[in-house]
């Protein structure tokens, strides 16, 4: 599978320009979730109008698409920091604009969906989405968990480090080779193409190889800041994994269930 090339989205583009002139990343970071670019797509004008004005309200930048055939284009061509959108749209649905998206970049990806799509969720989960929230919705949890994917994103995709500061070392574990810097990960020197939940998910697995982690610790890791995830979401971006890793090496098996347990890293 060929590497993906990731257009940086409008926080991240910024915040490498800033390295350049020896802003410490954890400045960048502290400043960063300020004026970040939000995408809003709906095909509910109304969602689009209440939302854009809370998250105006917060200091972030909004752009509205009320419609995933428009969105598209504008999402590739101008990446935003993170994109919010919903399931059931006409013209190209939530799902299907995921799908495409994911061939050309990684974007953090929000969804909104009806308590009762089940498996609307499990396909977008499968398709690489990075949190769900159902409708209908506190604004405020949509806020916290939009910043609380923003830091995640600012985190793994942190720019060089200053001199003389150490940068997170490379993760090498067997075949597999993580790059916590450069959001770069490898199995048997092939590219693999993580979005930031599945980076981070894994992470916590490969850091301490045969250990096995809890669906709570998982969560934990990769979501922090104490908001709630159902067990469902840790097993649906475990599923995505193996997937992912099964296409550059059909014999990857390097992430074992354990039933009741949890889920370890075993090196090959």
């Amino acid at each position: 599978m060929g590497r993906i090339a990731v257009a940086l989205p409008a926080m991240l583009r910024s915040r490498v320009a800033s390295s350049s002139s020896g802003v410490h990343a954890t400045t960048c970071l502290a400043q960063g979730l300020m004026g970040a670019s939000i995408a809003l797509v709906d095909d509910d004008r109304n969602i689009l109008s209440s939302l854009s004005i809370a998250l105006i309200a917060e200091g972030f930048v909004t752009r509205l698409y009320p419609d995933g055939q428009i969105a598209l284009k504008a999402l590739i061509e101008n990446p935003p920091d993170l994109v919010v959108c919903d399931i059931k749209m006409p013209n190209l649905d939530g799902i299907e604009l995921l799908r495409r998206l994911r061939e050309k970049n990684s974007l953090p990806f929000i969804f909104l969906t009806s308590k009762t799509d089940e498996l609307d969720e499990a396909l977008g989960f499968a398709m690489g989405a990075d949190d769900y929230i159902a409708k209908p919705f506190s604004q405020r949890l949509l806020i916290a968990r939009i910043r609380a994917l923003l830091r995640r994103a600012a985190l793994v995709h942190a720019p060089e480090a200053e001199d003389g500061e150490a940068l997170p070392e490379i993760i090498v574990r067997g075949r597999l080779s993580m790059d916590p810097a450069r959001h770069r990960v490898q199995w048997d020197g092939k590219d693999v193409a993580l979005t930031v939940t599945e980076f981070m998910i894994l992470e916590a697995l490969a850091q301490r190889p045969g250990i096995v982690k809890t669906r709570n610790q998982l969560m934990d890791a990769a979501y922090q800041d104490d908001i709630y995830v159902d067990d469902r979401t840790i097993d649906s971006h475990i599923k995505r994994l193996r997937r992912k890793f099964r296409e550059v090496a059909g014999d990857f098996n390097a992430i074992d269930t354990l039933y009741g347990a949890g889920y370890r890293f075993s090196e090959e």
